[in-house]
């Protein structure tokens, strides 16, 4: 695993990374929808699960080939 993978993001890091509002961010968390985990009450992002999280979006909204 590269640095950039085991990189730990805060909510403020994962609106910037995503280009979303910070509410938008904390809204997918609340509802489960994104990967995240409570470090002392504030929400921790790994980069690698949300690049994963991020390429399962992508491959969902692709259609399939007949």
């Amino acid at each position: 695993m590269t640095a950039t993978e085991g990189e730990i993001l805060t909510l403020d890091d994962v609106a910037v990374y995503l280009k979303a509002g910070k509410q938008t961010v904390y809204r997918l968390v609340q509802r489960g929808e994104i990967p995240a985990f409570k470090l002392g009450g504030t929400w921790r992002f790994r980069r690698s699960d949300l690049d994963l999280w991020i390429a399962d979006r992508i491959n969902k909204n692709k259609p399939e080939a007949e």
